[in-house]
Order: C-alpha cells, then structure tokens, then sequence
C-alpha cells in the first residue's frame, strides 16, 4: 500500500521526551490496602506474587482504579491469560478463570487481577478500550479458551483458522485431533475497519474473493488475489495476497477501493 505519512511525520517534527527513573513501589499490604473498598481477595494460589481475586462485575472499575490512581499507575497490560482448572488437584470452584497481570512503568510495584469464569457462563467484560493491549489478547483467549469478552469490537480467531471448531486448550479437547483449513479468509472486513481506523473511506466495494481450495493456490493468477486499492494524493497502491502496486486501465480501481483522507 502507497501513502503519504501525516503532515508532522513528513515535515521532520519531532517531540521531546523526558524521562524519569522508576520510583520504590507500595508492597502486597499497601496495594491490598489501597484497594479496600474493593473488597479484594487475595488468591493463595500464588505463592510468589500478588494475585487479587475480584467479580467480573467489578473488574473495568478495578483496571481503571488501579490505572489512574497517582499512588499506583498500572500503565501496562502485559497479557489476558485464560486457566483452565478442569483437572487442577482438589478443585471445587468454576472451571475457568482470566488473569490480567499489570504493571507500573512508574513504580517498582506489579499485582494480577484474576476472575472466576463459569462454564455455563464464560463471559467478561472487554477492556480493550481501557488498555490497547487487551484488544488482540481477548481474542486469544477467546481463541484458545472459548470465554467471550463482552463490548469486544472484533472477537474473531487469532491464532487458529476461521474453519476451526472449539477451542483447543481446554483440558477436553481432544490433544491429537487436527483441523484442516480448505479455504483460505480474505479478511476484507478487517482491512476495511483498519482502514477506516486510519482516516481512509470506502468509496467502492468490487466483490471479494473468497479464496479457494488450499491445494488450488498455485493455480490463481496473482492479478486475480487483489482486494482493494487504496488511493491517496500521491498515487496509488494495490492492498492484496502479493498484488502488484497498480491500478485498472485509464485510472479505474479493481475490486474495493477507499480515498485517503488529506492531511
């Protein structure tokens, strides 16, 4: 894809940036203690770090207290980790659980945040408006684990093909089974959202090509696998699987086209 950079980019502009040395961080106590009116629960699973238990009814109020309180800042999401405790010794609780480990990139200090799943009711909220980060680790998680997270804008398979059935790190899914993909997915919808996340607008929609047989791949033409062509004030470029940086004869656009937004 061919486009010209924002206005501040291609001019050179550039920002100061100030930094400052990481400060002594509150201890378990003090975190627990800041989080009293919570009511948190420490989890005694974890035996070498500090993991509070809280309801999934509470827990965007948790992430945003502990994100912009001064004393705290957890600025960072390192991940969205589901657990499954099917066949976890002497366990008696629900079956799954989502742990959300956060940092200060301020304070010497780290707690995980951990929410019990139901099996007959794996729902979360999504925090992925609260945190970039979550965005593509909810969708993991759904992925692998089959929880859903509530608000999430796009929870659509990661790491598994759009073909798969179920979701393979439960404890029951059966671990020699293999799932082939025979059709490979375009993705056009999410080339559009990124797109339009970008300032650009779809001016046209040409008809998508739903890929075919894996074993057939050899036998398309390269010209045949373009999906869009993005148009800016600079010239054009084809977006695709390996498609040339092209447009249609005397200036018309294959398949969907979108307009860049000027700067």
């Amino acid at each position: 894809m061919s486009a010209h950079p924002p206005a501040a980019a291609a001019h050179g502009a550039s920002t100061a940036i100030t930094t400052q040395a990481i400060q002594p961080g509150l201890s378990a106590e003090q975190l627990l203690a800041k989080l009293a009116h919570f009511n948190p629960e420490r989890d005694p699973r974890d035996r070498w770090g500090l993991t509070v238990i809280v309801p999934a009814s509470r827990l965007r109020e948790v992430v945003r207290h502990l994100r912009d309180d001064a004393e705290l800042r957890f600025g960072m999401l390192l991940d969205v980790v589901g657990i499954d405790y099917l066949a976890f010794p002497d366990h008696r609780g629900a079956r799954y659980a989502v742990t959300y480990p956060l940092k200060s990139v301020a304070y010497r200090h780290r707690v995980t945040l951990k929410v019990w799943v139901e099996e007959e009711d794996a729902k979360v909220p999504s925090l992925h408006d609260l945190f970039k980060s979550a965005d593509w680790a909810e969708r993991e998680t759904w992925d692998q684990y089959g929880i859903v997270f509530i608000g999430h804008p796009n929870l659509k398979r990661l790491l598994n093909h759009h073909e798969f059935v179920g979701h393979p790190l439960r404890k029951d899914y059966p671990c020699q089974k293999r799932q082939k993909l025979s059709t490979n997915d375009p993705m056009v919808d999410q080339l559009e959202a990124q797109l339009k996340r970008r300032g650009y607008t779809v001016v046209e929609r040409g008809e998508a090509h739903n890929g075919v047989p894996i074993s057939a791949v050899g036998s398309v033409p390269l010209g045949d696998r373009t999906t869009a062509t993005v148009k800016t004030s600079g010239g054009a470029g084809a977006v695709g699987a390996g498609a040339p940086a092209t447009t249609g004869a005397a200036g018309a656009a294959p398949a969907g086209t979108v307009a860049g937004a000027k700067s």
